[in-house]
């Protein structure tokens, strides 16, 4: 099989999925490669009410969906794919994957994603869609008059809170330290909101229930004293984890490990863009991964185009004997 292709995109969830789309429709011969299962974190969404122009649908039937429109067009999409070596500092970008082969491209995306910061509990995993949530606007509404909690201290924790009022009957944000590393005014807007009570120096000790949450075990760092909440649904805002430990050394990254773009989402590397979760953002949603997927896919297109366009260098014989070539008289 030929291992040239014109872009290669690392990661198959929203946003490298939709890069695949717009690159393969725009003829440019596409490889998506994921480690993991194609869609990302997005097919872990039991229901997706909030995506344009769909009315609900799980985030398995948006994954199915994109992933048949990218292959239609042409991109080849592989999953469960283990890449051993990356090098993209030359012109042409070299990804190597196990079992697979060795593939080149002038132009790579990075979509690798990120997940939610996670207590690390056993119990956690447990209840992961069956009362523990990491997404206020994705699942909300599924906890109307019901009594939840919101686990975390900073701007996340506090907005967030506020806007599962629309839906909870009650909020309880519960939080390891006796201060909040949120701004102030987000503070103050959560102290106001007459849903909302707060449980401070608790640490989790245990997510427990049958077949969903009922109570969340938490325990006063100070004296000791062991509380259950009953809450139906908790969701946690401890931070984010983009996935990018492998691409340390290949590509720049900030203090928090995303990846800096531009507003084209071109990297510090030539010809290596970056889009979705993995990206230096504010907002991380199905829809803003969809767009970056497209501006990043867009970007790619016309630098493997302006690439093309341009005289190719010669080569060290042939400008050897340009160099050896006699002067006519």
């Amino acid at each position: 099989m030929d291992a040239r292709y014109d872009v290669i995109v690392i990661g198959a969830g929203a946003a490298g999925l939709t890069a695949g789309i717009y690159l393969a429709r725009a003829r440019m011969k596409t490889l998506v490669v994921d480690h993991g299962t194609i869609g990302g974190q997005m097919i872990l969404t039991y229901s997706v009410a909030n995506y344009p122009g769909v009315a609900e649908a799980s985030g398995a039937e948006i994954v199915a969906t994109m992933r048949r429109q990218a292959e239609g067009f042409g991109a080849r999409v592989l999953g469960q794919a283990d890449i051993l070596r990356m090098d993209l500092s030359g012109p042409d970008k070299v990804v190597e994957v196990e079992d697979e082969g060795t593939f080149t491209a002038p132009a790579v995306i990075l979509a690798t994603g990120g997940v939610p910061r996670k207590l690390g509990i056993p119990s956690e995993d447990a209840f992961q869609g069956r009362g523990i949530s990491y997404c206020a606007t994705c699942d909300g509404d599924f906890f109307m008059d019901q009594d939840i909690v919101v686990i975390g201290g900073g701007n996340s924790a506090m907005e967030e809170a506020v806007s599962l009022t629309k839906y909870a009957r009650t909020v309880t944000i519960i939080h390891e330290f006796d201060h909040f590393q949120a701004q102030p005014w987000a503070v103050e807007e959560a102290r106001k909101n007459p849903k909302i009570r707060f449980l401070m120096e608790q640490d989790i000790r245990e997510f427990a229930g049958d077949e969903h949450l009922e109570k969340v075990v938490v325990v006063h760092k100070r004296t000791g004293e062991v509380t259950a909440i009953p809450a139906t649904g908790a969701f946690l805002f401890i931070g984010y984890v983009p996935n990018t430990a492998h691409l340390k050394g290949i590509v720049h990254l900030n203090e928090r490990g995303e990846i800096p773009t531009d507003d084209l989402n071109r990297t510090n590397i030539p010809g290596v863009f970056a889009a979705g979760d993995a990206r230096v953002k504010r907002y991380r949603q199905i829809t803003t991964a969809v767009a970056d997927g497209t501006i990043a896919a867009l970007s790619a297109v016309d630098y493997v185009n302006e690439r093309a366009r341009q005289p190719a260098m010669p080569s060290r014989r042939q400008r050897f004997l340009k160099e050896r070539r006699p002067v006519q008289a």
